[in-house]
């Protein structure tokens, strides 16, 4: 009788020992601050294009901003999530309108290593640094 009672209040303790546990809460990775302007050069299907990204990251993640470069000039939508950034360009290429689609990932306060995907046709892989 002795052993059961005493299980009994080891299980009673268990279970108010988890339910009076405290609660952590666990922050979400804060966007990374990429503010500012970065350029990039890389080969692509139309040649070498020189692009310079012009970043302004708001405290939730959002990301506004411009693109130009030797074959066009477009605003910037997307968010930043810890060390990605996903953005798309919306550049209109002799009469042509192209979603361009990027994702980067942050590999230091001065470089982001990204890959973009044009029109859903495949794409580059580069490296923007700050300037």
């Amino acid at each position: 009788m002795k052993s059961i009672a005493v299980r009994i209040a080891a299980a009673c303790l268990v279970a108010t020992g988890v339910a009076l546990a405290p609660t952590v809460a666990i922050a979400a990775d804060p966007a990374e601050d990429i503010s500012g302007t970065w350029a990039a050069t890389f080969d692509s299907q139309v040649g070498e294009q020189s692009y310079t990204y012009t970043f302004s990251v708001a405290a939730d993640g959002t990301l506004s901003g411009h693109s130009a470069s030797n074959i066009g000039e477009s605003d910037l939508t997307g968010s930043v999530d810890g060390n990605t950034v996903t953005f798309v360009e919306n550049l209109n290429y002799q009469g042509m309108d192209l979603a361009i689609t990027y994702r980067g990932t942050i590999k230091s306060a001065d470089e982001i290593e990204f890959s973009r995907d044009v029109a859903g046709q495949g794409g580059e892989r580069f490296t923007a640094t700050r300037q």
